[in-house]
């Protein structure tokens, strides 16, 4: 099964990656890579599960009836994107849009020259800019270039058990010290303070601590594009992981399935995870229930009775969150830009809400409704179904406050790098993982907060000096 907790593929080097585009023993995509004929737009997404594709495909089949055009959707997965969009580049195969694309990826699109801005620009204004998230523009921007065209966004979030907090007297943990005060005084042998990831070799693991660093002004890099991951800031910052897993979390290495079994079972007050977990947690999905003792007579007791925090403040910054802002790209010197920028403006307005309805839970929409109907399709996310074995809108298990919270998220998104213009670094730490490293070596006693901050940012500064 698939772990939806967000997207954690990779990217090369920016100068593999350059060798490999000018090489030519790279093979094309075959006859899915790029159809240059017949009046076929051809859409990779990286949607790429097969109700999902079909989901798309569908909603491509109706624009192509309106507008007397073959649309073809090629599900591509994720952790072949890097490999597969530079063999296309290399064979001449490009695809004509490429969908459900991370920030990363469209940084490596970008920094390999393979995007039309252009026509993204055009897309943007002719739907409107004040129609979309500002954050949303702002991290598929750059120099005054309009990148991609944002489509929708997962959230990485807080889940608490607020009946938990509410007995003890405690309020939403939306602050380091609140959370501390919050693991602290749940934390018994029978109930975790909190389940976070500590594993090395998994993303779910940096955009945990991300999600915890932004808000304290921890940054990777600063304007200056000098690594800072030893700042004080983010000494605090794995200060405080290390403090939370060592002294109020389960024993063992925990990552994305732990974390969320341990939460499930009743066991965390407080756990980190995506966006994804909504559904779950509301017991719509077969494979991913919840065990707590209460959830056996009531399937969506945690969802009932767990409170969302969208943003942390450290005390060294302001609220801010990790999210991952998906979009719609369109390739470069393509033979049907025209086609390609009126499917993604379909796919942005009489599609997008069916666009959003393949799966609620992870698809925020950071284009909050028309010019005409300015919160139109908030309105409606608020009303899809999500769930897979049983489907039920999330505006009917969680509150108003929280479904409201949700759709505001997207706003306060922010990224290490991509401010700075780094996104090919932030997609070569990828490939390395050098913060979840350190957050290992710290939760394992191997290093303190400052061993672990300065190995994190010696790490990067490898790999920045690697890309020059």
């Amino acid at each position: 099964m698939k772990i939806d907790h967000g997207r954690s593929w990779r990217l090369p080097a920016a100068g593999l990656l350059a060798a490999a585009l000018a090489g030519s023993a790279l093979t094309g995509c075959g006859d899915d890579g790029g159809d240059s004929g017949g009046g076929t737009l051809t859409v990779w997404s990286l949607e790429n599960q097969t109700d999902r594709v079909r989901a798309t495909q569908a909603v491509a089949d109706r624009f192509g009836a309106a507008n007397g055009v073959k649309v073809k959707i090629v599900a591509t997965d994720e952790n072949q994107f890097s490999s597969l969009i530079t063999s296309a580049a290399a064979a001449g195969t490009l695809p004509d849009v490429v969908g459900a694309l991370p920030l990363g990826a469209v940084a490596q699109m970008a920094t390999n020259d393979l995007l039309d801005t252009d026509a993204a620009k055009a897309v943007v204004e002719g739907l409107g800019p004040g129609t979309f998230s500002p954050r949303a523009l702002e991290l598929t921007g750059q120099d005054g270039k309009q990148l991609a065209v944002p489509s929708d966004g997962w959230a990485q979030l807080l889940f608490y058990r607020k009946d938990l907090f509410d007995k003890a007297g405690l309020t939403a943990p939306d602050t380091y010290d609140k959370i501390r005060q919050a693991a602290q005084r749940l934390n018994s042998p029978a109930v975790a303070g909190i389940s976070l990831a500590t594993i090395p070799n998994d993303a779910f693991t940096e955009q945990t601590f991300e999600n915890l660093a932004l808000g304290n002004g921890c940054e990777l890099v600063d304007a200056n594009k000098t690594v800072t991951l030893d700042s004080p800031q983010c000494v605090q910052t794995f200060q405080l992981y290390g403090d939370l897993v060592k002294s109020y979390s389960v024993p063992g290495a925990q990552d994305v399935d732990t974390t969320r079994a341990t939460y499930f079972a009743g066991k965390a007050a407080m756990v980190v995870w995506s966006s994804f977990l909504l559904d779950e947690m509301a017991g719509l999905r077969k494979d991913a229930l919840p065990t707590c003792a209460q959830c056996r007579s009531d399937p969506a007791y945690l969802a009932e009775n767990s409170g969302v925090v969208t943003a942390i403040a450290g005390p060294g910054g302001k609220p801010a969150q990790f999210g991952e802002i998906t979009s719609w790209a369109i390739a470069k010197d393509g033979e049907r830009t025209e086609t390609a920028k009126k499917f993604v403006s379909y796919l942005m307005n009489e599609g997008y809400t069916d666009w959003l309805g393949i799966a609620p839970e992870g698809k925020f929409p950071v284009r909050k409704g028309t010019q005409q109907e300015p919160a139109k399709f908030t309105d409606a996310w608020n009303d899809l179904p999500a769930g897979v074995d049983t489907k039920k809108p999330l505006g009917e298990v969680y509150p108003k406050d929280v479904i409201a919270a949700l759709q505001r998220s997207p706003d306060t998104f922010q990224r290490w790098g991509f401010p700075q213009k780094q996104g090919a670094l932030v997609g070569a730490t990828l490939g390395e993982l050098p913060v979840p490293k350190a957050v290992n070596a710290l939760t394992s006693g191997e290093l303190d907060a400052a061993g672990a901050a300065k190995r994190a940012a010696d790490d990067v500064k490898s790999i920045q000096k690697s890309l020059e």
